[in-house]
């Protein structure tokens, strides 16, 4: 109930406060949140995404424990078949040391993957598709920048994966081994000036002793080209472990395809307490093809007008030959008049 009650009040106090396609011509990454976009990274791109990181973890009532150490996030994306199609794996590895404080100190070395995640995400939604009134207005700054009630509509994608984990995990409860299913509905706002909300519902683990509930929310905005600031909130709620996250951080495009990213993870509690630095890049290797041509429009398209181009040339060609014909037959006319007077 606390979760979703943390869910209302960051909708409500982001509620008060750029077009895209499936292939974009520069990254785009899901770094360094931990959002997932609704668009996939296009057909035929291949894109990496990494971020080693440090955790500090620190519980004061009893049990007491402290955990310190490092780990990585790391993702695989590929744009497979169609543009609304993404292929993906996704994991965490950590290595760290928890001390217990009890009668007697106590030290757990811990190494494992947190999680690893094959799966699959589909864009079933775009309103952008195909949208004539998101052109910019060539002649008003403002109408570039109003707000529109259409940006309210969300572009909204599904996915499906399968988690993998090891028996005698020390990072997932004690009867969680092999397989189990993991769902999402992800959706996305793109609004005027550069901002983009992301909203993630994630059930994860499912049928296992560890079902995790958790929701993203995530509020990007990029004020140049190559700069781009984010916040987000994460909530999580299962027997096994239940947290609220804040998470704050930005992001810096050095080429089209690679860009560097830092956050900073805390929590406002003590059971236990979180800290979380991360640095991090994603990079892409860019081998799609687009079949759209002339400023996005089809190889049919372009036919057509083509076709309806050498049409306009003929009939002009065929009006000339009129016109010059009149007047031909006019001074044959006059001549003819003259001739008789």
């Amino acid at each position: 109930m606390k979760a979703f009650k943390h869910l209302i009040i960051t909708l409500l106090i982001v509620s008060s406060n750029t077009v895209l396609a499936q292939y974009t011509e520069v990254i785009n990454s899901n770094r360094p949140g931990l959002s997932r976009s609704a668009f996939s990274v296009g057909t035929n791109v291949l894109q990496f995404e990494v971020g080693p990181y440090f955790v500090k973890e620190k519980r004061t009532p009893l049990p007491q424990y402290e955990v310190s150490g490092l780990g990585v996030d790391f993702a695989a994306r590929y744009g497979l078949l169609w543009e609304q199609l993404e292929i993906n794996i996704e994991g965490n590895y950590q290595n760290d040391t928890k001390t217990n404080f009890s009668s007697f100190t106590t030290e757990d070395k811990r190494s494992n993957f947190k999680y690893v995640t094959l799966g699959a995400k589909y864009l079933v939604f775009d309103p952008y598709k195909k949208a004539a009134d998101d052109k910019p207005n060539l002649y008003s700054w403002k109408a570039n920048h109003s707000f529109r009630w259409k940006s309210l509509i969300p572009a909204v994608a599904v996915y499906v994966g399968a988690n993998y984990d090891t028996k005698n995990n020390p990072y997932t409860a004690v009867a969680i081994e092999g397989f189990s299913p993991k769902v999402m509905l992800a959706t996305q706002n793109n609004f005027n000036g550069g901002w983009v909300f992301v909203m993630n519902l994630i059930k994860d683990r499912i049928g296992t002793d560890q079902s995790d509930f958790s929701y993203i929310l995530t509020l990007t905005h990029s004020f140049s080209p190559q700069w781009v600031i984010f916040g987000e909130t994460q909530g999580i709620q299962s027997d096994f472990y239940a947290d609220n996250l804040l998470r704050f951080g930005g992001a810096y495009l050095w080429d089209k395809n690679f860009q560097l990213d830092t956050a900073i993870t805390f929590n406002t509690k003590d059971t236990p307490s979180v800290l979380n630095v991360t640095l991090g890049a994603s990079y892409r290797l860019d081998f799609h093809k687009d079949k759209e041509i002339d400023n996005g429009n089809s190889e049919k398209e372009a036919g057509e007008r083509q076709s309806r181009s050498k049409g306009k040339k003929k009939k002009k060609k065929k009006r000339k030959r009129d016109e010059d014909a009149v007047k031909e037959k006019e001074k044959k006319q006059k001549r003819e008049d003259e001739d008789f007077n």
